[in-house]
């Protein structure tokens, strides 16, 4: 008898999420439950109903998926469903809260398109929010010099402490950036500018990017005004003043492919855990085939 693909979506918000609802359907995932308003305290119950209605060989057809607008309250849904597991009796899981690790991964691809990741100088605008955290993981283990961008230069110090712990080698520079003046310097010589802020807070004026040597810009905020000024979200490789730049829906194609395929991946295995650094994986074998 087949057996049906079934997604759990955990959503720390009231509503779970719609956005992520309708891509997991188009993925092919055939029965959808959607749980809404999840604590870590309910997620053992949750996931040990998925983990015991099926037998092991069949678990792979089983998948959980943590979503919603909190990034913070699903890294605890994550958590907690990690710890529910026992030995091979577990279900795969993915974690996309806000779009974290699919927006994250599609930057990077985007940039390793037009530049030598291990010869760049990226700076990260917003580097120690969630999305652009991410971003920073990835620049640093694909070899690039980062300048980790924060208005306070203690939070940007702490996230290259934590970040090289994780990334053996990565090359890590905190930089403050409260002023026109300072962010100007933050971009010195970098050949990359990334920025990951949260929605309608401009980051970079138009006249601080036209002073620099920047190869590539990448915005990730779709909302009006945008973190770089005098560029378009629908912007898709679009070359101002030499510099090719994008937009948050011109990166968006790249990564609702990586969130389609991440989906899909999810019922290969039963054992899989797809963070920031596998989702990456998937998109970079997307560009190789």
């Amino acid at each position: 008898m087949s057996r049906h693909r079934i997604l759990i979506q955990l959503d720390p918000d009231q509503q779970p999420s719609v956005f992520d609802s309708v891509v997991a359907v188009d993925a092919g995932v055939e029965q959808l439950f959607r749980h809404g308003n999840v604590t870590p305290e309910q997620v053992q119950n949750l996931v040990h109903g998925a983990m015991f209605t099926r037998s092991p060989k069949n678990l792979k057809h089983t998948a959980v998926f943590i979503g919603g607008s909190n990034v913070s309250a699903g890294e605890a849904l994550l958590d907690a469903a990690r710890k529910s597991f026992f030995g091979p009796i577990r279900v795969s899981v993915m974690l996309d809260s806000n779009g974290c690790n699919t927006t994250a991964a599609a930057a990077v691809l985007v940039a390793a398109q037009h530049l030598q990741l291990t010869e760049t100088t990226a700076t990260v605008l917003a580097a120690t929010g969630p999305v652009g955290a991410r971003v920073t993981r990835l620049l640093a283990a694909q070899g690039a010099t980062v300048r980790v961008a924060s208005r306070q230069l203690n939070r940007a110090q702490d996230l290259c402490a934590r970040i090289a712990e994780q990334v053996e080698g990565a090359e890590l520079v905190p930089v403050q950036t409260d002023s026109e003046d300072s962010i100007s310097t933050a971009f010195k010589e970098a050949q990359l500018a990334i920025c990951a802020g949260a929605a309608a807070v401009p980051l970079l004026s138009e006249s601080v990017r036209r002073s620099t040597a920047l190869n590539l810009a990448i915005d990730l905020n779709a909302v009006p005004p945008l973190g770089i000024e005098g560029i378009e979200a629908t912007d898709n490789g679009k070359d101002y003043d030499g510099v090719i730049c994008y937009g948050a829906i011109g990166v968006g194609g790249t990564k609702m492919k990586i969130h389609n395929a991440a989906i899909e991946r999810l019922f290969e295995s039963n054992d899989q855990v797809l963070d920031a650094e596998a989702i990456f994986a998937i998109g970079q074998a997307m560009t190789v085939s």
